[in-house]
Parts: structure tokens; C-alpha cells; sequence
């Protein structure tokens, strides 16, 4: 079983929230919905390649957005912040849910629990020798970073669908609300899609696109170590993806100040570089090249939880 022990990291500093008046995350905002609009109804008068590219990005952006409203930017006001999030240019996750499910996955403790953290890859050991070979042969090429970004996206949402789908059958009324709020925003997005006379089919495919690119980030956040901070990865690259990613690369940092605006991360991880790599025991990487290099055609982990008991 794994180990509750939890380690204490403390910065030398007071570190501002950044909740009122954080202009970067509210400009990017902005900037995001600016972009996905003219994506949709300018972008295609110039090239249909160009506006399909940049409405990945602004779909990947908005994913990292919304990642930042639920830790409490750019407003303190939780309806705000919600409210920034409900408009679901994804399509294919309700933002409460989202919610919901993320901050159950910063219980550091439970992280990697195949079980109990919502956001984990592995899998019970029980389960995984009961399956049959084709889908642990799916799951196996899921596991490295080309089968994570082609078939990941699709597993994912149908395993998240199912599992939601059974707790609403079961009489789940948060879940139910959560979805009941997510239809209308889908159909709001449909409705501005088709008005810019954008192809829904190309629109999924961009929806399906950013998704395979977030799982870029999510391929090996986690590992599974005793110590819960010991998991969690540092990418140290500054690149594009850092950017679309808004800094939750260096994880381990947002993991420890889980209210701090990603606009910070950096400068706390400079000031206290060796301290962040001693505390995930680390477990870092260069940039994201370095990962395609390495786990590209090659899984980093195995399916099965390795420090979970066989029973």
C-alpha cells in the first residue's frame, strides 16, 4: 500500500495569492475568447489551415484557463470564476465537473490511487489481470506518449462518461446537475459554431486535437513514490508548451502553493530551485523534447499500479 506520508515545504517568503486585480490571467482571458472567435469567423477567410491551428491553441488555452479559475483566478468570487468557465468552447468535459475532480486530485496522499485519484493512468492490479488481452494491449500503447496522444483523448472521455453516466444512474444529483448545466453550454457552443459557418465535424476534430496535446502535459505528472510530494514532476522548459500549459509544467511547484497564479510559478521555482528538485526527490525533466525523446514509442510506467497489492 502506499505510504500517508506527507512532506512539509515551506518558502522563505510570503507569496501573494494574486486573486484581486490579476490582470495577466484576466487579460489572457480575453485574449483567449478574442482568439477563439476569430478563429471561427475571421481566420477562415485567410487560410481554413491556419484558423483549424489557431483554434487548437485557443482550445488548449482555455483548458489551462479553466485549470486557473478553480484555484481561484482571476476573481476571488467563486460564481465569477465559474461563470468564466461555463461556456464550454471544449465541448467535451463539463467545467464542474472538471472542477470537482481536480481538486479531489490534489489531495496529495491519494495521488496516483487508482481508486480514489480521479486523475490517475494506473490501474488495480486485481482489475488489470482480469481484463482481456486486447485492452491491455490498448492500455499498454496508451502508455507511451504517441498512443496517449492518439487514442488517449477517446479513452479518457469514455471512461470518465461511463463512470459519471453509472453515479447519475445511481442517483447522483451533483454529478446530474454538473451535466444538466454542461448541455446548454454545448449547445450554445454549437449554435456560434454554425453561425460562423464553421464544419462541426472540423471543430471536434480541433476539440479532440487540443486534447491530445493536453495530454502531453498529464503523460507523467505523477509517479509513484512513498513520499505524495516525491510524485509529482518538475518540466523546466519555457517553450510554447509551457506556455498553452501556463507554467503547470513545473507541477511539483503548484502542487505545494496550489493557489498561487501561474504567472508566479517560475519565479518561485528560480528562487528555490534545489529545494523543489530535493523535495520531488528529483524528478525532473529538461523540456518536453526530452520526454518525446525518451517515451515517445516507450512507456514510462506499467498500467498496473506497481506499489498497489495483488489480492
Amino acid at each position: 500500500m502506499q505510504s500517508t506520508k506527507t512532506t512539509t515545504f515551506h518558502v522563505s517568503h510570503r507569496v501573494p495569492l494574486v486573486q484581486i486585480g490579476d490582470w495577466p490571467t484576466l487579460g489572457l482571458w480575453i485574449a483567449c475568447y478574442v482568439g477563439w472567435g476569430a478563429a471561427l469567423f475571421m481566420l477562415p477567410q485567410v487560410s481554413f489551415l491556419l484558423a483549424c491551428i489557431a483554434l487548437v491553441v485557443v482550445l488548449v488555452l482555455q483548458s489551462s484557463l479553466s485549470h486557473e479559475i478553480l484555484h481561484g483566478h482571476p476573481f476571488t468570487n467563486l460564481k465569477i470564476n465559474n461563470a468564466l468557465g461555463l461556456l464550454a468552447v471544449g465541448l467535451l468535459v463539463p467545467y464542474i465537473r472538471f472542477r470537482d475532480t481536480h481538486l479531489a486530485h490534489h489531495v496529495d496522499e491519494r495521488s496516483t490511487d487508482p481508486y480514489d485519484d480521479p486523475e490517475s493512468n494506473f490501474c488495480d492490479p486485481a482489475v488489470w489481470a482480469a481484463k482481456p488481452a486486447w485492452a491491455r494491449a490498448l492500455l499498454r500503447f496508451n502508455n507511451t506518449m504517441f498512443g496517449r496522444m492518439l487514442v488517449g483523448p477517446a479513452i479518457s472521455q469514455w471512461t470518465f462518461m461511463w463512470a459519471d453516466a453509472r453515479e447519475m444512474i445511481a442517483g447522483n444529483r451533483t454529478i446530474a446537475r454538473a451535466w444538466a448545466l454542461h448541455i446548454p453550454a454545448i449547445l450554445t457552443t454549437i449554435l456560434i459554431v454554425s453561425w460562423a459557418g464553421f464544419s462541426m465535424l472540423t471543430y471536434l476534430a480541433a476539440c479532440y486535437a487540443a486534447m491530445s496535446i493536453l495530454k502531453i502535459r498529464t503523460f507523467l505528472e505523477h509517479r509513484t513514490e512513498d513520499d505524495p510530494t516525491a510524485r509529482t514532476v518538475i518540466v523546466e522548459g519555457r517553450g510554447v508548451l509551457s506556455f498553452l500549459f501556463l507554467n503547470n509544467s513545473l507541477h511539483v511547484v503548484h502542487h505545494l502553493h496550489p493557489k498561487v497564479a501561474w504567472h508566479v510559478l517560475p519565479r518561485l521555482y528560480r528562487e528555490k530551485k534545489a529545494s523543489y528538485q530535493t523535495c520531488n526527490n528529483g524528478y525532473v525533466y529538461t523540456s518536453y523534447a526530452q520526454i518525446f525523446r525518451k517515451h515517445f514509442f516507450k512507456a514510462k510506467d506499467p498500467v498496473p499500479h506497481p506499489r498497489w497489492p495483488l489480492v
